[in-house]
């Protein structure tokens, strides 16, 4: 199947099928008219100009004052592809550096970069063929672009650098030569275009709010299991109560666990306590502040990623190149310090319920095992959960309060949007651990009041939950359980529940 990019606006959805069934790229007639009307149009004003064109004339940055003559422009832009190249740390997810290049070749076919067809054309060979190149996690400031992560993406362009193809890393070069690939000799603007832009930050915050959408659902989904298994009350859910305070997220999570607990028998037991504790009783509130939170991160990042955010953007119907600062990553380093936030109080609370499981306050053991003492049962995945938060805790500092200058003072405030959407991504990806620990001592829970029934839907549920983590009887190695359970949660489609 092919997808075909157009200035059409690339919606989540649309992402999700493409990178899910493998969709091979292909540029619509529309972009490929758009991108060589605007690179003829560059072409003219450069043989024409009689002033100098920053970043397409001149050198970069603090360097704009520095005139670069006409037979030095190609030379001058796989320089800067060269120069900027500087990342640090591990190489990011695959899924990333996929996702880095499908929205670049978007921006670029919206027909405002100035570049050659042919290279536009290049990158979608890259993306079709799985040449994925190695972009390192550590090294954009997310201000004028994430300059060195999207230079390692660029750098097998012109037969540089590394790339990943079938699971093996080898040097650029000789992939190329295996495919009868001659590298791209860039030409005037072509590398600025391909540096400049926030495809980083904007690739990682697609990715997080894409696991993001999915661990809402499943934590209500496991809310509600403790819910039942801790003996709590379904009136804190009842509609009168958020219409009182109708937040929108609020009221969807509250509807959420109500069809999620539809038939439960946990909840025709008559209740001997009052009232639950916050991490119970208040679900509808934390969830639901996280949905309305991520619901406004994923309207900033649907609009950055159908923009054009590199630098000059040309202009071809108003005969103007403009130098501008669309590539400053504040609306992204803001947004995704907010996802992290947002998304780890789901940990947040799901790691208190977990804890409030194992007390034996209720009608379970202590710990969720008979024997307990001879079994210490499910005490130490709580410890690992409250680690883990911990840990979110500190990630969750904002990255987008501080900002050190760079290039000669010229470029005097920095988003740090690179490391905002980095570590992102490592506090969803913690979230999802505690919420397989909370499912585990859930599951565990439910089943030690057998035979008491939860809902029809929770109990599908649970028996595909425990098709690959059995019941635990007695202490066994555990680290596997919860890896298991992780597995089972990016398995799991919540959209087949209860809506």
């Amino acid at each position: 199947m092919t997808f075909h990019i157009s200035s059409a606006p690339l919606t989540f959805d649309t992402i999700k099928t493409i990178l899910r069934d493998g969709h091979r790229l292909a540029l619509s007639g529309e972009s490929e008219r758009l991108i060589l009307t605007c690179k003829h149009y560059l072409d003219r004003v450069i043989a024409a100009a009689n002033r100098p064109l920053y970043g397409i004339t001149t050198g970069f940055g603090s360097l704009c004052k520095i005139t670069i003559s006409p037979e030095d422009l190609s030379r001058l832009q796989a320089n800067l592809v060269r120069s900027h190249a500087c990342g640090q740390g591990a190489p990011v997810h695959p899924e990333i550096t996929r996702l880095m290049l499908l929205l670049k070749i978007h921006a670029l076919a919206l027909g405002k970069s100035g570049v050659q067809l042919a290279t536009v054309q290049r990158v979608i060979d890259m993306y079709n063929e799985g040449i994925l190149p190695v972009v390192r996690e550590l090294g954009s400031l997310g201000a004028s672009g994430d300059l060195s992560p999207l230079a390692h993406l660029f750098l097998p362009l012109i037969g540089e650098g590394e790339v990943t193809r079938d699971g093996v890393t080898r040097e650029a070069a000789a992939v190329l030569r295996e495919l009868g690939w001659a590298p791209v000799t860039l030409q005037a603007k072509e590398g600025l275009a391909l540096l400049n832009g926030t495809q980083f930050m904007s690739a990682h915050a697609v990715s997080a709010l894409l696991k993001s959408f999915r661990l809402i659902e499943q934590a209500d989904i496991i809310a509600a299991l403790s819910l039942d298994a801790h003996d709590g009350r379904i009136e804190p859910f009842l509609p009168q109560v958020h219409a009182a305070r109708p937040h929108p997220g609020q009221v969807e999570t509250a509807r959420h666990v109500r069809a999620l607990l539809e038939g439960s028998g946990f909840q025709r037991v008559e209740k001997t306590h009052v009232q639950d504790p916050y991490s119970f009783r208040c679900i509808p509130q934390v969830h639901g502040a996280t949905r309305d939170a991520v619901a406004h991160v994923a309207a900033v990042v649907e609009r950055e990623i159908n923009s054009v955010t590199d630098n000059p953007t040309i202009f071809v119907d108003d005969d103007l190149i403009l130098s501008g600062g669309n590539f400053h990553g504040q609306p992204l380093a803001l947004a995704l310090d907010f996802l992290s936030i947002a998304i780890a109080e789901l940990g947040s609370i799901s790691e208190r319920r977990t804890y409030r499981l194992i007390s034996g306050q209720r009608k379970t053991p202590e710990f969720l095992v008979a024997n307990s003492g001879l079994n210490s049962g499910f005490m130490i995945p709580q410890y690992a959960a409250a680690a883990i938060v911990s840990q979110n805790k500190q990630l969750c500092t904002p990255c987008s309060v501080d900002s050190i200058p760079s290039s000669n003072e010229q470029e005097d405030h920095v988003s740090m949007g690179g490391n905002a959407a980095t570590k992102c991504v490592k506090v969803i990806d913690n979230v999802e651990r505690v919420l397989a620990i909370e499912l585990m001592n859930a599951a565990q829970a439910i089943d030690l009041q057998r035979p008491l029934r939860t809902s029809p839907y929770l109990e599908e549920f649970l028996a595909a939950f425990r098709r690959l983590v059995p019941f635990n009887s007695e202490d066994r190695v555990m680290y596997r359980d919860i890896d298991r359970a992780v597995e089972f949660l990016q398995q799991h489609d919540p959209a087949t529940g209860p809506q």
